[in-house]
């Protein structure tokens, strides 16, 4: 009876620890993860911009002439502070006038190159998506039948559908593009255009339904007022 007993505490010892090690690891991967990135990104973009500074000013350099050929202190993050001092230095002389007219001068001599225009265009689409400071996004997260009766799916509502695309749709209500995107990568998904009243508008943020997405169902965001409940009822208790 003891060695059972024995072996039941030494199994739910083994239980505890094997529970205490994957808590640590939810902990602690998200934040080793996270600034492996930034360092690894960081010394990527070093890498890139410090070749272009003089050689005399290069951090190692200066360190070595200063304090001596043995000493040695790598210093990460001038490159990307070089970087955002020059691109923000571009941008606020492509808003000029003078930068606007060399840009779209380039872009004409881009336009008449066959094999580089298609490669700066594709590329200039892509920034101007993702780094755009626009009002151009999903506004709301919603529920549509896809990819047939019974079937729901998660989409983002983009906008309402103009142009030829809202006049040959046969439809006496508005339009409504909507972007289904696929799991766990939601930057490839269909464009589908569906009637307003096909489309459930869901109350969650567009970042939330985002992060359901991508976590295939498993991160699920909280109603506030389940939390407000759940709060509640811990006080009380």
């Amino acid at each position: 009876m003891s060695d059972e007993s024995d072996h039941h505490h030494r199994r739910g010892l083994v239980a505890r620890l094997r529970g205490s090690f994957l808590t640590g690891l939810v902990v602690i991967l998200p934040i080793g993860l996270t600034l492996y990135l930034i360092w690894t990104v960081t010394g990527w973009i070093d890498s890139w911009v410090l070749p272009f500074v003089p050689y005399s000013y290069r951090p190692e350099v200066f360190i070595r002439d200063h304090f001596g050929p043995t000493a040695a202190l790598p210093i990460r993050g001038l490159g990307v502070l070089l970087f955002l001092i020059f691109t923000t230095l571009i941008g606020w002389l492509a808003k000029g006038l003078i930068g606007r007219s060399v840009i779209r001068w380039a872009e004409g001599l881009v336009d008449r190159t066959p094999v580089v225009r298609s490669i700066y265009n594709g590329l200039k689409q892509i920034a101007e998506t993702v780094f755009a400071q626009s009002e151009k996004s999903f506004e709301k997260a919603c529920l549509i039948e896809y990819p047939r009766k019974g079937i729901w799916g998660i989409g983002f509502v983009a906008t309402a559908a103009k142009g030829e695309i809202a006049s040959r749709i046969p439809s006496g209500e508005p339009i409504l593009s909507v972007f289904v995107p696929t799991t766990p990568n939601p930057t490839s998904g269909f464009l589908l255009y569906l009637p307003a009243s096909d489309v459930i508008l869901l109350d969650m943020k567009v970042e939330d339904a985002a992060k359901l997405i991508i976590s295939a169902g498993l991160v699920y965001p909280t109603p506030k007022e389940v939390v407000k409940d759940v709060l509640a009822g811990a006080q009380k208790s």
